[in-house]
């Protein structure tokens, strides 16, 4: 394991590969993003700990993303089942790894919404624990809004702890804390190509929501808005996903025997 400093452009390289890469198998990527949120669902519906149970597998699920576009770089056929390969490929001790992360994971979340409840009252906590709804007024008159973006600004540094911190455990045999100091180290070096990454993902996300909404407001299609706005964030979202795998190639040098196809891959 390498950890390598990158110069700011490089985010456009990981931007443009995590599209290259969903548009290799497109069909794999949607179906295991289903597969995920099906399975988070399904996890959510236990009683009592339901609201905090699917946090567990974040960091699992993660190394089985990643396991698919390695798999998709290199040619090799992508099924559902990889969304389980961070705890069955890599042998017991990992897989404990892995779940004492998702245990830090449930943690680190409850203290960025208990850190929500400061600005709000603890409306934002409620509903995302306990579930239910706020009309547009309820929302209107609250604090809920500052609330997101203070969950937001705390979620950042959980984010660098965990961006790499799953696939550093489960294919470099990095301890969980261990891995977390790696993972926050290597963000923050190369910081100025996570920013240009981040804006770019946050332009296209917006740009296809106000995009599409103007459009089909025009069309006078207003009231199919939600019906085709979903399927085109579904799509980025699976991209975005995509990339977080390059990110890994880039900030780790790893260079697979396919990997002069992907765009940028001579840095």
């Amino acid at each position: 394991m390498q950890l390598i400093e990158v110069p700011a452009k490089q985010g456009y390289v990981w931007f443009r590969q995590g599209i290259w890469l969903f548009r290799r198998n497109p069909l794999a990527f949607l179906t295991l993003f289903f597969s995920y949120l099906l399975a988070m669902t399904l996890i959510s519906a236990v009683p009592v700990i339901g609201g905090v149970l699917p946090l567990i597998f974040v960091p699992g699920v993660a190394v089985g993303f990643m396991a698919a576009c390695r798999d998709t770089v290199a040619g090799k056929p992508v099924f559902p089942t990889i969304l389980v390969d961070g705890f069955r490929s890599y042998g017991q001790t990992v897989t404990k790894h892995l779940f004492v992360l998702g245990g830090i994971y449930v943690v680190a979340m409850t203290l960025v919404l208990a850190a929500s409840a400061l600005v709000d009252g603890g409306t934002l906590l409620r509903l995302m624990t306990l579930g239910g709804s706020l009309d547009t007024d309820a929302v209107a008159n609250s604090n809920v809004p500052l609330a997101v973006l203070a969950s937001l600004a705390c979620y950042v540094p959980v984010s660098m702890m965990f961006w790499f911190a799953p696939v550093l455990t489960a294919w470099h045999e990095v301890p969980p804390i261990k891995a977390m100091f790696f993972s926050i180290v290597s963000c923050w070096r190369n910081k100025g190509a996570f920013v240009v990454y981040g804006a770019l993902w946050f332009a296209v996300s917006i740009g296809v929501s106000l995009g599409l909404s103007t459009l089909l407001r025009a069309l006078g299609a207003g009231d199919y808005a939600l019906a085709i706005l979903m399927p085109a964030l579904i799509l980025v979202t699976t991209m975005l996903y995509c990339s977080f795998y390059a990110t890994y190639r880039g900030c780790y040098g790893v260079q697979e025997k396919t990997a002069a196809e992907m765009p940028g891959s001579g840095r």
